[in-house]
């Protein structure tokens, strides 16, 4: 089950990213995290920018609204998504957007 706290306006969580994957995807949950995998390599931030892209795109919402709070150079980091509910986090590991 994914660890979701909803925090002034938006939604913290744990993401566990799978860089220089076959394609960029939400593969479900890992131990509390939500797990993804992109074709971006961990270099210069382009896994960053690519995450933060796949979550706006996903959630339909402005890639301003989401912001990687730590973890920048690991492969699990804490996001934070403004304007979208724990719910609809959730619903990203079945069937997004939503």
């Amino acid at each position: 089950m994914l660890d979701l706290k909803e925090h002034r306006g938006g939604v913290i969580f744990v993401v566990r990213v799978q860089p220089r994957a076959g394609r960029d995807s939400i593969g479900g949950e890992w131990q509390g995290a939500l797990k993804i995998r992109l074709t971006a390599p961990p270099v210069d931030d382009r896994a960053n920018d690519a995450l933060r892209r796949l979550l706006a795109e996903h959630l339909e919402i402005p890639l301003a609204a989401v912001r990687i709070l730590s973890g920048e150079r690991s492969r699990t980091k804490r996001i934070e998504v403004r304007g979208v509910s724990a719910e609809c986090i959730r619903k990203l590991v079945q069937a997004p957007p939503c």
